[in-house]
C-alpha cells in the first residue's frame, strides 16, 4: 500500500461519516475505543484455538470472511483515528520501525542472544 492508498481510504472514510453526520461522533476518544473493541472482535475469533487452528484459519472461507471483516474494521477505525488527529500513520510506522531498529539491533554472530539474561 502506499501514502496515496492511505490518503484516498482516509478521504473515502471521511466523505462516508460526513454523509451520514458522524463527524461529531469521531472524537480521539471515540475512535480509539471503537478501534479496541473492533480489535477484540478480531481476537474473538481466535480466542479459543489452538495455535494450529490459529495458523490454518484463512482456509475455511467463512472464517476467512470473518478475519477478513474485522482487520477491515480495525484498519477503518485506525485510519480514521489517524486523520482526526493529523498524524501520518505511514510516516509513524516508519519511524517506529527505525527507533526498533536501533533498539533490538541483530546479534552478532559471535555472541548469541541470551534471552534468559537479567542485562
Amino acid at each position: 500500500m502506499t501514502d496515496t492508498d492511505v490518503a484516498e481510504l482516509q478521504c473515502r472514510l471521511a466523505a462516508f461519516a460526513a454523509a451520514r453526520d458522524w463527524g461529531q461522533y469521531h472524537t480521539p476518544k471515540n475512535l480509539a475505543a471503537a478501534l479496541s473493541v473492533e480489535a477484540s472482535e478480531l481476537l474473538e475469533i481466535f480466542q479459543w484455538l489452538t495455535p494450529e487452528q490459529s495458523a490454518a484459519i484463512m482456509e475455511n472461507p467463512e472464517s476467512a470472511h470473518r478475519v477478513a471483516d474485522e482487520v477491515a474494521d480495525v484498519l477503518a477505525y485506525l485510519l480514521q483515528f489517524c486523520e482526526v488527529l493529523g498524524i501520518d500513520p505511514t510516516a509513524a510506522l516508519v519511524a517506529k520501525l527505525e527507533r526498533n531498529e536501533k533498539r533490538f539491533p541483530l546479534p552478532s554472530a559471535a555472541e548469541p542472544p541470551d534471552r534468559h539474561s537479567s542485562e
